[in-house]
């Protein structure tokens, strides 16, 4: 598979998301936003940091800027109030929904052979 053909899916996902006023995520934030609605929980940011081998303070900023979009929210463990947990929220969830239906619209065209 040639490299146009492994990233014009993406490229074109990208340029929907851009088209569509979403919000500019860094890879870090994407990488992190991806990996709290896709991967089993609890999430804590020491759990996040050490699952993408990432200092504490980097997953801390990117967290900051997740929950401005309203797509995360860190809450306190009740349990032990040192853990910061990382939950979904609805808007996150929207967010994801409508990033996966892009991917899945990219995905159909290129096996139209759109490309």
């Amino acid at each position: 598979m040639s490299q146009q053909d492994l990233l014009t899916p993406w490229r074109d996902v990208m340029v929907e998301l851009v088209r569509d006023d979403q919000p500019d995520l860094s890879m870090r934030q994407w990488a992190l936003l991806l990996t709290v609605y896709l991967t089993p929980g609890p999430h804590t940011v020491r759990r996040l940091s050490e699952d993408l081998e990432v200092p504490k303070p980097a997953i801390s900023r990117a967290l900051d800027a997740l929950s401005i979009h309203g797509f995360v929210k860190r809450e306190r463990d009740q349990g032990d109030r040192r853990v910061v947990l990382v939950r979904k929220t609805a808007e996150g969830s929207q967010f994801i929904d409508r990033f996966a239906a892009a991917v899945d619209a990219s995905e159909r065209s290129a096996d139209l052979g759109y490309y």
